[in-house]
């Protein structure tokens, strides 16, 4: 099943596996050392696994994002664990690199980020800028988010208690990224606020850098973070915004990306926007999306079995715990038959990475194994017992474990169930936009109370107006559908909409 989910792409929104630093590290290891046991591996190589190699992957995609928090930053050291990044095919391949503004919110880079000569802090953005120029086609600027304020390990690493002192702090970011890039990675503007007032104030401070009559070497486009990435009237009245203030032109801003976005839901209403842009305004126009879903759910256990996309329903990736038990260490079915057959799966959908696996594949350890890369022994519990001392059977004539110390995964195993369900995304994704465009509608983008009202016929209204009073008159008129979207993350509803910036409310400038 060598699929060019590339091709199958489309005009869709563009979503970007944010690729796991565990999952890359197989890969990159690999063309250096034998990290897996060859005979470990059920593909003809470990560059089956790798989307990004067109020739060698047992499915390609051409787009992924990476972030710098989980990068060897060091431009310089040798970083075999980074080798799917930084020797990639970057004719077959597009980049885009996350900047690690979410590890200086959390306190991971500390360092006193609104002062300009704190050494921790200019280390950290030299190493980032450095960084994405090397390896990246696109990146983001290092922003510091709005919320760090309200991050106790944040606020107290980066010594930002405000919200105007995050602004200041990635202005200055923003400076020095501007004066010192290289050219050779195109970067966006990330915009950040946690409700409507600041994020339009966010707007006002941070615009000038992708305005090319203020900045000869300007910012590439756009990112959305915070209440910008999930509320979709903030979205709207931001896009209209840009168009008419003349920063969403060809060739000069031709990406936005959204981040942290998984909803199905999402993957079609943001193919509506682009493609209304794209016809009025700028027919380059990009949106991208990321989510890291594939592989937290391969950490939490999980596996991808289908994707449901009915007319007038939610539409969902539907995950479930996957097969983990030590009996079937010998078992040699296909996979899916074999889970299948159990009933530990009613459903599934093959991936290029599961269709000629076999279940000990996945459940590689027996009982009594030996971790094969140096753990401690593999328990395979304590047996249930009756009064007498005899095991508890169930149902099925097996013995019941009532403590498991014990999992028959390998740290490969989690590989190839992260592959897989990285597949499995974006087929959702690209299924999700085909049946949409097939008239099928999840029930967040349809109004049907008084009128039938679409998404999409709203959105065509708001960007064939060449007129700015008009197109937000448009996008007001429909603020109660607005509300009904829901995105991944942040608030909804009226407390978004009218809440006074955080820096006017607690603050008074002198």
């Amino acid at each position: 099943m060598n699929t060019d989910l590339t091709t199958a792409q489309k005009d869709y929104a563009i979503f970007l596996p944010a690729l796991s630093g565990f999952y890359a590290t197989f890969v990159g290891k690999q063309r250096r050392e034998e990290y897996v046991e060859e005979s470990r591996i059920p593909y003809p190589s470990m560059e089956s696994m790798n989307w990004l190699n067109k020739k060698e992957g047992l499915f390609n995609y051409h787009w992924t994002l990476y972030s710098a928090g989980h990068a060897e930053l060091d431009i310089n050291k040798d970083a075999p664990k980074e080798l799917m990044v930084r020797e990639r095919d970057r004719e077959n391949s597009w980049l885009l690199g996350d900047s690690g503004g979410f590890q200086i919110g959390k306190g991971v880079w500390e360092g006193d980020w609104k002062d300009p000569n704190c050494p921790k802090a200019q280390k950290k953005r030299e190493q980032v800028l450095a960084w994405m120029d090397a390896y990246m086609d696109y990146g983001m600027i290092l922003d510091i988010p709005a919320w760090v304020a309200r991050s106790p390990a944040g606020a107290k690493a980066t010594g930002i208690s405000t919200y105007q002192e995050a602004v200041d702090a990635t202005r200055i970011n923003n400076d020095y990224f501007m004066k010192h890039r290289t050219g050779a990675c195109k970067f966006l503007n990330v915009l950040q606020g946690e409700n409507h007032a600041d994020a339009e104030d966010w707007y006002q401070q941070m615009k000038d850098y992708c305005d090319p009559a203020k900045y000869e070497n300007h910012f590439n486009g756009w990112s959305m973070g915070g209440q910008n990435m999930c509320d979709i009237h903030l979205v709207l009245k931001r896009i209209v915004a840009l168009r008419f203030d003349g920063l969403l032109e060809q060739g000069k801003h031709d990406f936005m990306h959204f981040l942290g976005t998984s909803k199905l839901e999402w993957a079609t209403l943001l193919t509506d926007i682009q493609r209304a842009v794209r016809k009025y305004h700028n027919p380059n126009f990009t949106i991208t999306f990321d989510c890291a879903s594939p592989f937290l759910a391969t950490a939490n256990g999980q596996i991808y079995i289908q994707t449901e996309t009915e007319d007038r329903t939610k539409w969902v990736y539907r995950m479930v715990p996957s097969i983990d038990e030590l009996k079937y260490a010998t078992d040699t079915r296909n996979f899916r038959d074999g889970v299948l057959a159990d009933g530990i799966f009613k459903n599934f959908s093959n991936s290029p990475l599961t269709e000629n696996i076999k279940v000990n594949d996945v459940c590689i350890y027996a009982p009594g194994d030996t971790n094969k890369v140096g753990g401690p022994k593999i328990l395979a519990g304590e047996i249930d017992r009756d009064k007498h001392g005899n095991p508890i059977l169930d149902e099925d004539g097996n013995q019941i474990i009532r403590k498991r110390d014990s999992t028959s995964w390998d740290s490969f195993s989690y590989a190839i169930q992260m592959g897989h369900n990285v597949w499995s995304h974006i087929n959702a994704v690209q299924e999700a936009n085909r049946q949409y465009d097939n008239g099928n509608v999840p029930a967040m983008l349809v109004e049907e109370q008084f009128d039938r009202l679409y998404f999409r016929d709203v959105v065509e209204a708001i960007f064939a107006t060449s007129n700015r009073d008009e197109a937000e008159a448009i996008i007001e008129e429909y603020s109660k559908f607005w509300m009904s979207i829901i995105g991944t993350r942040g608030a909804v509803g009226k407390k978004t909409v009218n809440a006074n910036t955080g820096f006017s409310n607690l603050f008074t400038e002198v």
